[in-house]
């Protein structure tokens, strides 16, 4: 049975830069921390891995920002490693450390041993989670599936944790780029099929996210970052179960220095973090490719004027040109007080050029 398109498809309109009436707005991790509703559904949990591994709560989970403020589009909650885990590594949330990988690949044997995971086997309840929620929506806003690019995955995958320096994958990077060209290898074959998966279940936009692409050089972001994503984005089926084509959103923290190679990469949509300039952005890429960001997160613990202020300020530097997302410049904090938020909504949703 087909799900119905969007009765609120501002945010699909603006990814593939076409007029819209008012600026569409969602925001990274807008599931989250932040709301107290979300805390009262991880204690039912238990752990993290559960709330993503349960269908029922990932939906419940998906559903609880676009229930209290006036969203664009709802993003699926799950996690960027949940493809890592589905290939056998022993994955963990520790309290106040994070994702942590109990045997990082640091091994050549266990590197090319890696499987490439079954959406719907290993990972089936990510698909039903985006069935279930597609179903639960009814079609009111649009729902973005979403995976971490194979460089971000690698990074957790070689290092065992986030990390400041990268030792191990930079070490693997210039003493042996062919190996981990094979990872990444096995992580675009993964990636492609898992984003094709969630489009099949339902998903209307996808976005990769390139948490780590920042720290690379520039010669080896193109190589190791920006190279692996766009051959993930020229996999992608494009149109989706309702017969709608399926805007692809690429992000990169700390990409600014790479805005025009990323326009290159097929994405229809690129994310901006807050070191770049809104204006600056459109005036380097043209009116072809929408734009997506960027407020600083921190700007929402300021006073409500600053961040009326602080919004005005990028809605007003981009301009009425079409194709521009209102997000945050990277994913909202767990103390960002949740009157804020919807005095963000309301801002950019009041906003005429």
């Amino acid at each position: 049975m087909t799900s119905p398109a969007s009765a609120n498809d501002r945010f699909l309109r603006a990814c593939l830069c076409q007029p819209v009436e008012q600026i569409p707005i969602w925001l990274m991790r807008q599931a989250g921390r932040y709301l107290p509703e979300y805390r009262a559904t991880r204690a039912r949990a238990k752990d993290f891995l559960t709330l993503c591994s349960t269908p029922e709560l990932a939906c419940e989970v998906t559903l609880q920002p676009v229930q209290r403020f006036p969203l664009d589009a709802a993003i699926l909650f799950s996690d960027i490693l949940t493809i890592p885990h589905a290939m056998g590594m022993d994955l963990q949330f520790l309290d106040g450390e994070g994702p942590v990988f109990s045997s990082p690949l640091r091994d050549t044997k266990a590197i090319r041993a890696l499987p490439v995971p079954d959406p719907e086997t290993e990972l089936r309840y990510v698909m039903d989670a985006v069935r279930l929620i597609r179903h639960e929506l009814a079609g009111r806003i649009p729902l973005i599936g979403f995976a971490g690019s194979p460089w971000t995955l690698a990074c957790y995958m070689i290092e065992g944790r986030g990390s400041r320096d990268f030792q191990h994958i930079k070490a693997m990077l210039y003493s042996d780029p062919e190996l981990l060209e094979q990872l990444l290898d096995t992580l675009v074959r993964a990636v492609a099929q898992y984003l094709n998966a969630q489009i099949r279940a339902g998903a209307q936009a996808v976005m990769l996210f390139d948490s780590w692409g920042g720290a690379l050089t520039s010669a080896a972001y193109r190589r190791f970052s920006l190279k692996p994503m766009t051959r993930i984005i020229s996999a992608l089926e494009r149109t989706g179960s309702d017969g709608q084509k399926v805007p692809v959103i690429l992000f990169t923290k700390g990409g600014g220095n790479w805005l025009e190679a990323m326009a290159d990469s097929g994405a229809d949509v690129l994310g901006l973090d807050w070191t770049v300039d809104m204006g600056e952005a459109r005036r380097r890429l043209g009116p072809a490719l929408a734009l997506q960001g960027n407020l600083d997160p921190m700007a929402l613990y300021g006073s409500p004027e600053l961040l009326v202020q602080e919004t005005q300020a990028i809605l007003e530097s981009h301009g009425p040109q079409a194709g521009h997302i209102f997000n945050l410049g990277h994913g909202i904090t767990p103390q960002t007080p949740v009157e804020q938020v919807a005095r963000l909504v309301e801002t950019v949703h009041n906003w005429r050029p």
